[in-house]
């Protein structure tokens, strides 16, 4: 690393400390020509390949933008919209890829947009997975009263079984 002082094509790392939850690394060097000392952020970029070729990085705000209009007009508001592009951000890091295809990015929104509304969730993957037809929508909409009868069932049985230990 370049002192930004001196321009001495090299310095010495004194201490390294994490920031944003792993995200930056943040250095204190030191310059062996002039002694002084300074301050550098180290982040790992993550870029986004998109289907035409084209590598741009990862960017939580296109991911609210889009997200945004599958909510347009429902009950969401802009914290539950930056925490789920946090969610994407910190699954699309955990493969632990410096590049990651665009629609690996997609299906990481489809999850956590499922648990925040059902509606903007088949607005979105009627977009994303290019609904053609009502069946297309029928099969998304019965695949979602599945899930919740499943997690109904999964109340009840905790209900039944809390009522036996009483």
């Amino acid at each position: 690393m370049r002192c930004p002082y001196c321009r001495h094509a090299d310095s010495r790392v004194v201490d390294s400390r994490e920031a944003d939850d792993g995200q930056l690394i943040r250095r204190r060097r030191s310059c062996p020509e002039c002694g002084k000392r300074f301050t550098t952020v180290e982040e790992a970029v993550l870029a986004v390949v998109k289907r035409s070729g084209v590598t741009e990085p990862f960017s939580r705000t296109k991911i609210i933008g889009g997200v945004r209009k599958a909510c347009q007009g429902r009950p969401v508001d802009d914290d539950s919209l930056a925490l789920l592009a946090q969610r994407v951000e910190e699954t699309v890091r955990a493969k632990g890829a410096a590049e990651i295809p665009s629609h690996d990015v997609g299906l990481a929104i489809l999850g956590p947009l499922r648990d925040l509304d059902e509606i903007a969730y088949l607005r979105f993957a009627s977009v994303y997975r290019s609904f053609d037809s009502l069946a297309d929508f029928e099969r998304e909409i019965e695949t979602l009263r599945a899930a919740a009868r499943a997690r109904g069932q999964g109340r009840a049985d905790a209900v039944e079984a809390a009522g036996r230990t009483s």
